[in-house]
């Protein structure tokens, strides 16, 4: 197994985000990552893999077509 790994800087470089922002999600709990010594965060290439899914948006598919109701009676048989 062959891991790089990285400093804050260069992972925020590699992944297109500011350092901050990286920082943050550290902080928060919400992004995987290594400390080590008096607390340096460290960043994997796998660390770096799993932020970028975890921020993945999929699409839903097909947007659904809304149903249109004209009138008071189709709008009590829709509900």
């Amino acid at each position: 197994m062959k891991l790089k790994f990285f400093e804050p800087a260069e992972a925020a470089a590699v992944l297109k985000c500011s350092e901050a922002w990286l920082r943050a999600g550290v902080v928060k709990g919400e992004f995987p990552h290594t400390v080590w010594g008096k607390g340096k965060v460290v960043f994997t290439s796998s660390h770096l893999r799993q932020i970028a899914e975890l921020r993945e948006v999929r699409s839903a598919g097909q947007p659904r077509q809304p149903i249109r109701v004209i009138g008071t009676r189709a709008r009590q048989k829709t509900s």
